[in-house]
């Protein structure tokens, strides 16, 4: 990644794009380093964060992540999920950000000069060459070191740069949690 001191930087995270990437990878992210990270390598204007959030539970796993990147530095945004059922009719959730994420680029380019963009999704690559045209340098944070790559093809191509998240693993993950399991039963002597 080539960046400037004086570079003035946005990151645009995908969040559940980033997830399942990091996932694949067998680490998790930790937001704060990759803050950290990010704030070493030039000015950092904006760090975005986009999931959708499913409303009407009790409880939502996404939720205190949610809360914490909130008061923590990240600007967060979200959109209900929407209930489907899949062809097997179990019921699934949909919520891409894709739309937002890519008015949110475009709206701040004037004010940047670099931008991250933690996504493989092929559909911003027209997104990508729009802010190229603004004289923006765009970065792209994905993986292709997975089974199956997370990294559309064309949206490597277009990037200004493509950054492996598998070689940024020391500098902004932490290992995966194992699952927690209830303490076997003792026996009574």
């Amino acid at each position: 990644m080539t960046f400037y001191p004086t570079d003035r930087l946005a990151l645009f995270i995908d969040g559940a794009n980033l997830f399942s990437a990091a996932r694949s990878l067998g680490f998790d992210i930790d937001y704060k380093k990759l803050l950290d990270e990010f704030r070493q390598r030039g000015l950092l204007i904006r760090a975005y964060y986009y999931t959708a959030l499913v409303e009407d539970q009790d409880y939502s796993p996404i939720r205190p992540l949610a809360d914490w990147l909130d008061y923590n530095g990240f600007t967060l945004v979200t959109k209900p999920a929407r209930e489907y059922t899949d062809r097997e009719g179990r019921k699934r959730w949909r919520g891409d950000m894709g739309v937002e994420i890519a008015v949110d680029m475009l709206e701040i380019a004037p004010r940047a000069d670099h931008m991250v963009l933690f996504s493989g999704d092929g559909d911003f690559r027209c997104a990508v060459e729009a802010l190229q045209r603004k004289g923006v340098r765009v970065t792209v944070v994905s993986t292709v070191k997975s089974q199956p790559p997370m990294a559309s093809d064309d949206l490597r191509r277009q990037a200004d740069s493509f950054v492996d998240l598998a070689d940024l693993a020391d500098v902004i993950g932490r290992p995966a949690r194992t699952p927690r399991f209830a303490p076997e039963a003792r026996s009574e002597e």
